[in-house]
């Protein structure tokens, strides 16, 4: 049947979803770069490890206030950081900037 088909230009297929109207607040966010002090402010329930072949870690290999370097930036908000027992890739949002006095 010509035109039946959700995949042809002009055919009557599915509705597209609308947006919603619905804004998250957004925070102020400073930019993170290579080498920038962190600390671990949201705990995520397992932990990526920043290796080649990463795999899953129990969160409670870094505690919650724990300070650790930025290592490098990755794709999709994610940063890797080096804190005292590895290196873990971790989203902005559980991060927090430290200013390093001294």
């Amino acid at each position: 049947m010509p035109g039946s088909s959700p995949f042809l230009p002009g055919s009557s297929g599915p509705a597209p979803a609308s947006q919603s109207s619905e804004e998250l607040p957004s925070a102020p966010e400073i930019a993170l770069a290579v080498g920038d002090a962190v600390r671990m402010v949201g705990m995520p329930p397992y932990l990526k490890t920043a290796d080649p072949m990463p795999m899953l870690r129990p969160s409670d290999l870094v505690d919650s206030g724990e300070i650790g370097q930025v290592v490098e930036v990755r794709a999709l908000g994610q940063f890797a950081v080096r804190f005292r027992r590895g290196a873990f890739l971790l989203r902005r949002a559980d991060l927090s900037p430290v200013e390093v006095t001294g």
